[in-house]
């Protein structure tokens, strides 16, 4: 004969003891506001998963998910992590990160590594990328030409160059499309975007193309910017961490993404680069 329990209680009677259920949190001295759950994604190329990390100039780097023994990998190719921040050299243990790019089995400029046991491991990744390919799982992202949106604005860059503190900045998508990557209560990501009509909005401009770091200068030349130098101090620093005007006034709320931003680099983004102001589109006539 089987025993009846009731719900919440062993077979004898006695309670069962339930582990409370805790969310996802970023602890408040983090170097890094980006949750473990944020950090994940795949690669655009070979579809193979990757690990997203900030480095300490604030930019994103995709790192290989699996530790690789140090003695294996190149100097210039060791990286460690440190409170969530990738950091470009080892930590002296004999186990450290490699970028992805070096291991990515689609050509790419990054440096190769040429250890035979890296090797077997990028012949791995393409033979899973292949197989994500021959099973319709994976696409690989063609590239394409900058373009401009149709039917809404003319000349109106899809990735547009923002300037933000004095830096230039290249964005993921149009300004108004550019979304929250704050996390909500529902544990998903915020759907707002950061552009708020409630609040001053940047303004488009044409400033000359400023070289980047280490390079030679450029021709003289001007680019369209959605300029936000004038708009208050507070204001910019939002718009760089690219939250919404209510996870703002949040800032416990842990990031589900990594800042879509990356420094503007002229000749790498140069096809991004507008020399005219958008304008808006001219009104359609009324049909009767």
């Amino acid at each position: 004969m089987r025993p009846h329990s009731t719900p919440g209680h062993h077979w004898d009677g006695s309670p069962r003891p339930r582990q409370p259920r805790r969310s996802l949190q970023v602890a408040a001295h983090s170097p890094s506001r980006l949750l473990r759950a944020g950090q994940t994604g795949r690669c655009r190329s070979c579809g193979n998963r990757i690990d997203w990390h900030q480095r300490t100039d604030h930019r994103p780097i995709a790192l290989h998910p699996a530790e690789v023994a140090t003695a294996d990998v190149p100097e210039a190719c060791r990286w460690h992590l440190s409170g969530g921040i990738a950091h470009p050299h080892d930590d002296g243990s004999g186990w450290c990160r490699i970028p992805h790019a070096a291991l990515c089995p689609r050509p790419t400029t990054h440096p190769r590594a040429t250890d035979p046991r890296l090797m077997a491991l990028r012949r791995q990744l393409a033979v899973r990328s292949r197989r994500l390919i021959d099973t319709g799982t994976f696409t690989p992202a063609s590239p394409t030409p900058a373009t401009t949106l149709p039917n809404t604005d003319r000349d109106r860059p899809v990735r547009p160059v923002v300037r933000i503190l004095l830096t230039h900045y290249l964005g993921e998508g149009p300004v108004a499309d550019i979304r929250c990557i704050a996390q909500t209560r529902q544990r998903h990501r915020c759907t707002q975007p950061i552009l708020d009509p409630a609040h001053p909005a940047g303004r488009w401009t044409l400033l000359p193309i400023q070289p980047h770091r280490g390079q030679l200068a450029l021709p003289g030349g001007s680019m369209a910017v959605y300029d936000l130098n004038h708009l208050p101090y507070a204001e910019q620093l939002r718009w760089r961490a690219q939250r919404c005007t209510t996870h703002t006034a949040a800032p416990a709320a842990a990031d589900l993404a990594l800042a879509d931003w990356q420094p503007l680099d002229p000749l790498l983004h140069a096809a991004h680069l507008h020399t005219r102001l958008p304008h808006p589109a001219p009104p359609q006539p009324h049909r009767r």
